[in-house]
């Protein structure tokens, strides 16, 4: 007989029919407080077309009878041949085995006594309780018995698909621990190695196969509300070079940042790796590599699959989704970032997000070796993405304390590439975005050349080359300057141009030091340095967060500006003590509201928020925004 405990609640009069199908599974209670039976019937609507048009066909599913003993073929899948169709059927509400499958609402022993009742957990997990803190306590030693980096990767990347609360909770309260495993410098040996450690998708893998149905693939994607996109399409990872298809552990892993550090809910952020081929020929014979076998798709045929991602991003997701490129090629970054940065809202953490942080540490450091940012020479090693668009932004915050044209700020700033000094001289030659650096100077073949004319006061490192800071470099930038400020930005470690070791070590202790991986304190002649690390997560959480909570339709130079300024302001005397030109990570959180409201500040006085009327206090308003890892309570 049709109960009364029904989804719709229709009435037995309406038109149906019975299927075979599996019953749909709902946590039902009781009045006294204890499970209902579970094995109800269930009307579902059946789209089938009935005999008269005003006349609503409902299906009902039954639960099938198991008075024989046994367990039916409900799903069809035992009596089918190989050759044959079957459904995946997967009509449950979350409750029972599969609420412990669910990363999203899994809380694994932290289940209550009442939460185990209301949702047929009983007998599922061991009867103990146990809080989120203890949990976490034992995530953490567990985490701390693992010797090599990428296994603490797996086991963390593990724990995200199995809960994904515990895995943000444990990283924000351990972040200066954790951080280099989910991020730089272990994720670059995880894309690596991607296709062998590969075992379920976090993102969306959109390759030249999908072209003319971008817009479907996204609509296949679960979650429909996204803030945040994160695409790269594996050309240049860290300082790896092509990985492909391998590169959506950078996506992965800046979301899981943008989460942890700028409190975007996981459910807001999107993946996505574009899967254009590879040129990468140890990929393309890997058994194992999980891209397209083929050689990297250029010109027109590049352009039509990436301008058809973006229209559909806007379609599905509307105008103010934040789309962040994420390590493309140099000959491809600027023209996308010029292209879609005044029809989407665009960033690109390689060029804006490592400019904005290297400027911050810069201001910083001008508390140590006194002077402004107009005072000094800049001589960087790299002129691609990251050391352009640094250049760039140090020019443009000289202008704007100095009122002087940009053009004249830049006679201040000189990179070196694979060729020498970029000089008029080479003008011809050179991309695009290098020639507003090409000064009246002589050719210089070599960087120690370089530092000994230039007579820079800091010396920045974005070359992906390691160990090209060379004792002789550091020992002349040395013999320059009382405090030479040197940055050593390229990741992973091993592309480091120098460690932080040989900057004390060669500069007898003198040097202010901030690299983009971490390095451990040294020691030199009695004494302890503590270097800074340059790492973007600093700033793209907090920008990411400011512009959604103002509603930004783009992204403006001054919000980068704005960004280094409030980073800068969060470094203390102690830390200048010490040497740090970067506050330490483990209030990340705080910090991060704060560069998120001076963003978002900035978007209103530009025009640019579409969230009105503007909160009072848009601190206040960006903490109370923020995703909490803490669990919830079930009914």
């Amino acid at each position: 007989m049709l109960q009364s405990n029904t989804l719709w609640g229709v009435s037995k009069q309406s038109s149906q029919r019975k299927i075979s199908a599996p019953s749909v599974v709902v946590a039902s209670v009781s009045s006294n407080g204890m499970p209902a039976d579970r094995n109800v019937s269930v009307l579902m609507r059946d789209n089938a077309p009935s005999s008269s048009p005003s006349q609503s066909r409902v299906t009902e599913i039954e639960q099938p009878s198991t008075v024989g003993g046994g367990v039916e073929d409900v799903y069809g899948e035992d009596t089918a041949t190989e050759d044959q169709y079957i459904t995946p059927w997967t009509l449950t509400v979350a409750s029972g085995y599969p609420l412990l499958r669910d990363p999203h609402y899994n809380k694994g022993l932290a289940f209550t006594v009442k939460e185990r009742d209301a949702h047929f957990l009983r007998g599922l997990l061991p009867p103990v309780v146990v809080s989120q803190e203890l949990q976490v306590k034992k995530m953490m030693a567990n985490m701390r018995q693992y010797q090599v980096p990428l296994q603490r990767y797996m086991a963390m990347m593990d724990l995200q698909e199995r809960n994904e609360r515990l895995f943000y909770k444990l990283l924000i309260e351990n972040v200066e621990e954790l951080l280099p495993v989910v991020y730089t410098p272990t994720v670059g040996e995880a894309c690596q190695k991607y296709g062998s450690i590969f075992r379920q998708p976090q993102g969306l893998f959109i390759s030249l196969k999908e072209k003319g149905r971008i817009l479907e693939v996204l609509r296949n994607w679960p979650e429909k509300k996204i803030q945040v996109i994160v695409v790269t399409d594996g050309e240049r990872i860290l300082g790896l070079g092509d990985l492909g298809c391998q590169g959506m552990g950078i996506p992965v892993g800046k979301l899981s940042l943008y989460s942890a550090l700028g409190g975007i809910r996981p459910s807001a952020c999107l993946p996505v790796t574009i899967d254009v081929g590879t040129n990468n020929e140890q990929l393309l014979n890997d058994e194992f590599y999980i891209g397209l076998r083929r050689r990297r798709a250029t010109g027109k045929e590049y352009a039509e699959l990436l301008d058809e991602f973006m229209n559909a991003v806007k379609q599905n997701y509307g105008e103010k989704v934040l789309i962040q490129f994420e390590d493309f090629a140099n000959h491809n970054a600027f023209d996308l970032l010029a292209k879609y940065g005044t029809t989407h809202l665009v960033f690109n953490d390689d060029i804006q997000g490592t400019a904005s942080v290297v400027l911050s540490g810069l201001i910083t450091a001008l508390n140590l070796v006194s002077g402004t940012l107009s005072d000094h020479r800049f001589l960087f090693l790299g002129a691609g993405e990251a050391g352009t668009g640094i250049a760039e932004l140090i020019a443009l915050e000289i202008s704007k304390q100095t009122n002087v044209p940009v053009e004249n700020a830049r006679k201040k700033i000189f990179l070196v590439d694979s060729k020498g000094l970029i000089v008029k001289s080479r003008v011809e030659t050179l991309q695009h975005f290098k020639r507003p650096w090409a000064h009246e100077h002589e050719p210089v073949r070599t960087l120690l050349d370089a530092v000994k004319v230039i007579k820079p006061t800091i010396l920045i490192g974005s070359s992906g080359a390691g160990r090209t800071f060379t004792k002789e470099v550091v020992e002349t930038m040395s013999a320059l300057n009382e405090k030479p400020v040197i940055l050593s930005l390229s990741n992973p470690t091993s592309q480091s141009e120098c460690t932080a070791e040989e900057a004390y070590t060669w500069s007898e202790g003198r040097a202010i030091f901030a690299s983009g991986s971490p390095f451990s304190p040294v020691e030199y002649n009695g004494k302890f340095y503590a270097s800074g690390q340059a790492n973007n997560a600093y700033i793209f959480p907090g920008l990411g967060l400011g512009l959604i909570i103002s509603g930004a339709i783009h992204v403006h130079d001054d919000m980068l500006l704005a960004a280094s300024e409030a980073l800068a302001e969060q470094v203390s005397q102690e830390n200048l003590d010490k040497g740090l030109i970067y506050p330490p990570f483990s209030n990340i959180r705080k910090i991060s509201a704060q560069i998120a409201a001076r963003v978002a500040a900035k978007a209103y006085e530009l025009g640019l928020a579409t969230r009105l009327p503007q909160p009072e206090n848009l601190e206040k308003y960006a903490e109370s925004c923020m995703y909490s890892p803490n669990y919830r309570n079930y009914r």
